[in-house]
């Protein structure tokens, strides 16, 4: 089975109530489009994880992130493909997340992480950050 790495940014941020809040984009293409997941995408030759979610991030959502600690890497078996997907920390330096590929975006506070329709390998982090945050 082919193995795709990918990077994924845990943005997150605190709303006017003083709460933590995450990011969360809806997926807007591919076999996937509908669900929900963390934003970010493949790790292209020579890059670092770091490198790539800098880059995807700004080319997916015209931002700039610093990339944090990671939080955990994701190994999960797609029907068609084994995903390894390392997952950041991040916060927002420059920019106001325009959704140039998603369909839809949220931001969720820990009480609502699972109002969303997650994507398989997506939802495996959510009692990490549930915990963190």
């Amino acid at each position: 089975m082919k193995t795709i790495r990918v990077v994924a940014a845990v943005i997150k941020a605190v709303n006017d109530k003083n709460q933590s809040i995450i990011f969360a984009t809806q997926r807007g293409y591919g076999d996937l489009k509908g669900g929900w997941e963390f934003p970010g995408g493949k790790i292209e030759h020579g890059e670092t994880p770091q490198e790539a979610l800098k880059r995807e991030i700004m080319e997916e959502l015209d931002t700039e992130i610093a990339v944090g600690d990671i939080i955990d890497t994701i190994e999960y078996d797609y029907p068609t493909f084994h995903l390894s997907m390392d997952c950041f920390w991040c916060d927002v330096v420059n920019g106001d997340l325009v959704l140039k590929e998603h369909e839809a975006a949220k931001w969720l506070t820990k009480e609502h992480l699972n109002d969303v329709d997650w994507l398989p390998a997506d939802i495996t982090l959510i009692d990490k950050i549930r915990e963190a945050i």
